[in-house]
């Protein structure tokens, strides 16, 4: 007498890859790539097994404003990068940092806003330290990246440890210094006409193609935002420019006369997620 065989399985065999929806999505090769503007859910609905259970990612904060009046530049957002982080079936909740806005001209000077924290699983990527602002005013606040100084400043704005580098000092009358990017820390002012410029962005290739990002702006006057980061005019009392780049620094303005000037914004944050697929 025969047996009778079940024609079907009845539980669902696990698969080797990760599956997952969320973000912007697209493939490189045999890899699944998905982009996070904004914050979002990455639903994982196959975990993988082992060695494929895993993601690489790249957490990127929002970069920091510069500041207001012989300012420094605004600090770049904190940069994580790693490949091997274990993922099992759960929504992850992503949230994508703002950039810290710019500061309005006028009279007296002003600190440049931090940017926010982006965030994936137990990755959490620390704002930029807005840019100081204000005759002899010191400090750019402490980030991801560090502000930097406004004039005469002999100290900075202190950047996280693995995640971003510290802004520059200005040792001049009238300039301020660059914010730190995640590439090195930002540049002191080399003269009473040239501010520091911003601190080098890191290139990542996790999208498929290398992209700079996370660099420093650039502190009053002359100071040239780095990855995207924005500059200061060298006129008096000229807007900064505002980042335009995933995690990057606001330029500081310079302000000779307590009015115009205002400071340029940082810019938002950035997640990556990527895994084998097939």
């Amino acid at each position: 007498m025969g047996f009778l065989i079940n024609s079907y399985l009845p539980f669902k065999p696990s698969t080797p890859f990760v599956e997952a929806t969320g973000g912007t999505e697209s493939t490189d090769g045999d890899y699944k790539v998905h982009v996070f503007t904004s914050s979002g859910d990455f639903e994982v609905t196959g975990g993988g097994t082992a060695p494929n259970n895993v993601v690489e990612y790249l957490v990127i904060a929002g970069g920091a404003g510069g500041g207001v009046w012989v300012a420094g530049g605004g600090g770049a957002g904190g940069y994580r990068t790693n490949t091997g982080h274990g993922v099992t079936v759960q929504t992850y909740s992503i949230t994508v940092g703002a950039g810290g806005a710019g500061q309005a001209g006028g009279a007296g000077g002003k600190v440049g806003n931090n940017g926010s924290n982006s965030v994936f699983d137990t990755i959490t990527s620390i704002g930029g330290g807005g840019g100081s602002g204000g005759a002899g005013a010191g400090d750019g606040n402490n980030g991801g990246s560090g502000g930097g100084g406004s004039e005469n400043s002999s100290t900075n704005g202190d950047g996280t440890a693995g995640q971003g580098n510290d802004g520059g000092v200005s040792s001049h009358s009238d300039v301020g210094a660059g914010g730190g990017g995640s590439g090195s820390v930002g540049g002191n002012s080399s003269s009473a006409s040239q501010g520091g410029n911003g601190g080098a962005g890191t290139a990542s290739s996790i999208t498929g193609s290398s992209v700079t990002r996370a660099g420093g702006g650039g502190g009053a006057y002359n100071g040239a935002g780095q990855a995207g980061g924005g500059s200061s005019p060298s006129g008096a009392n000229s807007n900064a420019t505002s980042a335009t780049v995933h995690g990057s620094g606001g330029g500081g303005s310079r302000n000779s006369a307590n009015n115009g000037g205002n400071s340029g914004a940082g810019f938002q944050g950035l997640v990556v997620l990527r895994y084998k697929f097939q």
